[in-house]
């Protein structure tokens, strides 16, 4: 923006009706924009970007509810991609805030001619809302980064669950082949050979094995 003595020149990047509102109020011929003075159009052009801020910010809040969810009943890959992009976007509005609270923070500080003392009230108001925005923001990306150990927390666990389960199967399975193995030498005096329920008390000896195995581990809440 450039603002002059009776005049303000402003540059967009890109089409967008954000200053739509500004538009219809200028063609109000009594209204507050069109009796003030040009740097109170300045000022109003600046006050309807830092609202849209609480905008953007409201998303961010609606976005990290929504990754807080996911992480809570079933993270996936794909929450951690969520999560670095809400991250980048943290960062990137954080860039855009900080020089406008510089600027705000420079026109209060300094005196201009081309902005009158009336106007120094609404550019305080500017900066509240940008220390609001600025302070909001920084919450968000502490949250975010608290999201990112959250993932990791939870990707840990549920991988320390999958190795205790496996664990335990391989410490049950490791008596019953013991057994197997016993039985399976090709010796030729064993007596247990010449038992015809020497089978099935070797199977029921196992399941038995396996069973108490479960137990100890169900008491000590390993399972």
């Amino acid at each position: 923006m450039i603002l002059g003595e009776n005049y303000v020149i402003s540059f967009q990047e890109r089409d967008t009706n954000l200053f739509n509102p500004i538009y219809e109020r200028i063609q109000v011929p009594k209204g507050k924009v069109r009796l003030m003075h040009a740097d109170y159009l300045f000022y109003v052009l600046i006050d309807i970007i830092i609202d849209n801020y609480f905008i953007i910010l409201e998303r961010v809040g609606e976005d990290i509810e929504n990754i807080e969810d996911i992480l809570i009943k079933n993270p996936e890959p794909e929450t951690l991609q969520l999560i670095y992009r809400l991250k980048r976007s943290s960062i990137e509005l954080r860039k855009s805030i900080w020089p406008i609270r510089e600027v705000i923070n420079k026109l209060q500080r300094e005196q201009s001619d081309l902005i009158r003392d009336e106007l120094q009230i609404y550019l305080r108001d500017i900066y509240d809302h940008i220390f609001r925005i600025s302070d909001l923001l920084e919450n968000y990306r502490d949250i975010i980064f608290g999201m990112l150990d959250m993932y990791l927390s939870s990707v840990s666990n549920r991988m320390n669950d999958i190795m205790k389960v496996l664990t335990i199967i391989s410490t049950i399975f490791i008596p019953l082949t013991f057994l197997a193995g016993l039985y399976g030498m090709n010796f030729t005096y064993m007596p247990e050979f010449s038992q015809p329920l020497a089978y099935p008390i070797l199977i029921f000896t196992m399941i038995i094995i396996a069973i108490i195995m479960l137990y100890y581990f169900k008491r000590k809440r390993w399972l």
